[in-house]
């Protein structure tokens, strides 16, 4: 039977590219998002195999009910890929504290409480797979994303920090760290950009670019790649690691 992977942040982006290559190479999928219908609708395009569950990454008891739901269909989960996140924008004396807190409750708590309930299995299985998609900002500052840095930093401790517990139970724990990907939110982004300022669609394009030296944005299935990479046997070495995909920004 193929091994039951969870992806949190499903619905959209990178989370959808990578439940997509998933379910591609065979494995079980659980959607798990807050809004149902973007589930439903990448799980009908997935057909067998694949599950939309409805869960609020901040909320300890809603997610809990969320992988019971997911382990009555598929059982454990033994592969689990933290990609719900958020990225609020403001000049650090202008943040919001109740953005603030957002952002550390769905990139910081939501890590800790998908991870905290998949390695109870885990850990019983002697087997398992946690993928935390964090960020370049993980590894580096950026001006006007003050939280969104702070809370991808704290990730990226998580990561190492329990992948140095569970090194000898057959479970590794790794981040990824994505440059700008080309996505529907950064493409929105650049249609901002051309509104509020009048630039040209190029050149509101170089702000997401100018940091890769390859000059481009990274593809969401680039992301994903790297996870079916990390969730296969052949890298059971591989853990506690910050794998950067940004074409050379972090060299």
């Amino acid at each position: 039977m193929s091994r039951h992977a969870m992806v949190t942040g499903a619905g959209s982006g990178i989370g959808e590219a990578i439940s997509r290559q998933l379910h591609g190479e065979g494995y079980r999928v659980t959607l798990v998002g807050r809004r149902i219908e973007p589930l439903e609708t990448l799980a009908t395009s997935l057909g067998e195999g694949s599950q939309a569950v409805t869960g609020d990454v901040t909320n300890r008891p809603d997610i809990t009910a969320c992988f019971a739901t997911a382990k009555e269909r598929y059982g454990d989960i033994e592969i689990l890929v933290n990609c719900a996140g958020i990225a609020p924008t403001a000049p650090f004396h202008r943040v919001d504290f109740a953005d603030w807190q957002r952002t550390m409750d769905v990139n910081v708590n939501g890590v800790f409480h998908c991870t905290q309930l998949a390695l109870e299995n885990m850990l019983s299985a002697g087997w398992g797979r946690v993928v935390n998609i964090a960020s370049v900002a993980s590894l580096r500052g950026f001006p006007y994303v003050s939280g969104y840095c702070a809370s991808k930093h704290a990730v990226l401790g998580i990561t190492r920090a329990v992948a140095l517990e569970v090194a000898t139970q057959g479970i590794t724990v790794n981040a990824i760290c994505p440059g700008y990907v080309d996505t529907d939110i950064v493409r929105e982004a650049i249609k901002e950009i051309v509104s509020k300022t009048g630039r040209t669609e190029a050149d509101a394009m170089k702000h997401f670019t100018e940091s890769n030296p390859q000059g481009r944005l990274i593809g969401a299935a680039e992301v994903a790649s790297t996870v079916i990479w990390l969730c296969s046997d052949g890298a059971a070495s591989v853990t506690g690691q910050a794998v950067a995909i940004d074409g050379g920004g972090t060299a």
